[in-house]
């Protein structure tokens, strides 16, 4: 007989699950509140690269979740841990509002590409700049690379698209640090000490990629 396994974590995926944009999800509040009665840990993972984690928070709070700040878990998190593994200098192609959680990165004379959502910066002439440095050598970090994401209004164009411009036109992969990446997960997982046959995880369709892939490498 199969050894029943116990749930000891809870991943908890953020837009699109809980709220899109300013507007939480009918129930969501409710459930988290019913879920926070049992006796698991909780990570709120998230793609959202729009924005800084604290401005995040802030936005969670008045839309009245039940949320600690250091329960939440962004690629842009892991995007720094990426940087700052490789000591390399970054060129952030990313939204000015998350550039706080870039705080005390060099970026001066940038040798390495960090692409995330930032509409204000994908023209011409800062992605013919990553071209370029790219071509001499600089490595390709995608914060994620999702073809869109919800917004109020519609879909929106999200990095994905931009960042295979800049794949097909260096002939160089990019490094990949968000969901649906397994690594995401392991590091979410790691920060609160919990194994992945010990969690499950709570997300949009998106997630199912995750959970195939994920599964199979348990």
């Amino acid at each position: 007989m199969a050894t029943r396994r116990t749930l000891k974590a809870v991943l908890i995926d953020l837009s699109g699950t809980l709220h899109i944009d300013n507007m939480a999800i009918s129930g969501a509040q409710e459930a988290l509140q019913k879920l926070r009665s049992a006796p698991v840990a909780m990570k709120f993972v998230t793609n959202t690269t729009k924005e800084c984690k604290r401005t995040l928070f802030e936005r969670l709070q008045k839309l009245n979740f039940d949320i600690h700040e250091d329960e939440i878990f962004t690629s842009l998190t892991a995007a720094r841990n990426l940087v700052e593994q490789k000591q390399v200098r970054p060129l952030l192609l990313v939204d000015d509002s998350a550039l706080e959680d870039f705080e005390g990165i060099d970026t001066s004379d940038p040798n390495a590409v960090v692409v995330g959502l930032a509409p204000q910066h994908f023209n011409y002439t800062t992605l013919n700049k990553a071209f370029r440095l790219i071509l001499d050598g600089a490595p390709l970090i995608a914060i994620h690379k999702a073809r869109y994401y919800k917004k109020v209004d519609g879909l929106s164009l999200g990095p994905g698209p931009f960042i295979a411009g800049l794949e097909y036109a260096t002939d160089v992969k990019a490094t990949v640090v968000g969901k649906p990446e397994k690594s995401f997960f392991l590091e979410a997982l790691r920060s609160i000490g919990c194994q992945p046959e010990e969690a499950v995880m709570i997300g949009d369709e998106e997630m199912l990629t995750w959970n195939n892939s994920f599964c199979s490498g348990c």
